[in-house]
Order: C-alpha cells, then structure tokens, then sequence
C-alpha cells in the first residue's frame, strides 16, 4: 500500500495533510519561476507551473525563499527584455511591405523612440562608463589600495602570533 505523502499548510496555524494534486510543490515552484524568468509573465507562469494566480502571490507573500526566486526570476526576464530592445534598436526589425500591385518587399524599421528611450535610460551609465580618471587620481588610489593591503597583511601575520 502506498503511503500519501502528509504537506505542511496554513500560514499562521500549521497542519499536516495529503498532499493533493493541486498543492504546492517544489518542483512547481521551479516550474513556476523557470517560466517566470522566460517570459516575464506571472498568469503564464502559473498556468503552465499548474498553480492558480492567487497562490502564487499568497506563496511569494509567505516563502522568503520563493520571493527572492521570484525577484531573481523577474530580474533575469527584464535583462533578457532589455537585450531583446537593444537589437531591434541597432539591428531594427524586418517588415514585408505589400504593393498595391502586389509585389512584396523586405525592408528594416529602426524604431526612433525605442532607441531615444534606451539612451535615456543609459545615459548616466554611459557618460560614467567613458570618463576616464586623470592619471594622478589613479595613482592616488593605486597607493591606497596598496597601504590598506599592507595593513591587512601585517593583520593576519599578528593574528597566529597572538594565538601562540
């Protein structure tokens, strides 16, 4: 006979019962969140992960664990968002154009307020990114660097001989 595997549940007064078909799972979890992170898209993740919308937020609202799995998941979709935005910025998009003859042509559409708006977004980062230090700031730091390494060597030959 097989033995039910017995799930915690309830939030604030816990108890042990059978697990269902329709209970949280581990293995929906990662479901859930692979989808998550693929799409960006919390209904689709649910839907395909078996689990409904409502708990879903009740899980991330009580899971430390499966909030930070979330926030990683959403995360890794708005980076691969924000590449997919960056092609079609610089590579553009290709579009077939039907004549009223109705002859076709190819042609690439570069969208002008998706690249206006990637470089608002980046500005700052950018103007950072190409603004180099002068040579004597990188010295300054360089010798800093190299007196605070000294410190902390001095600090772990001291340490065995204050254990002896």
């Amino acid at each position: 006979m097989a033995r039910k595997e017995m799930v915690l549940v309830g939030a604030r007064k816990g108890r042990l019962q059978k697990r269902t078909p329709r209970a949280w799972s581990k293995a929906k979890a990662s479901k859930f969140v692979t989808v998550l992170a693929e799409t960006c898209n919390v209904r689709q993740a649910c839907r395909e992960s078996g689990v409904s919308l409502s708990v879903a937020y009740r899980r991330r609202k009580t899971d430390a664990a499966f909030r930070a799995s979330w926030l990683e998941a959403l995360g890794i979709a708005y980076q691969r968002l924000e590449l997919e935005l960056l092609d079609r910025a610089f590579n553009g998009v290709e579009k077939l154009l039907t004549r009223r003859d109705g002859s076709e042509e190819r042609m690439r559409d570069y969208s002008n307020q998706l690249g206006l708006q990637l470089l608002k977004m980046h500005r700052d980062t950018a103007v950072e990114a190409s603004t180099e230090l002068p040579p004597t700031e990188v010295e300054e730091i360089r010798e800093r660097l190299l007196r605070k390494i000294k410190r902390l060597k001095q600090r772990r030959e001291a340490k065995p001989a204050a254990q002896a």
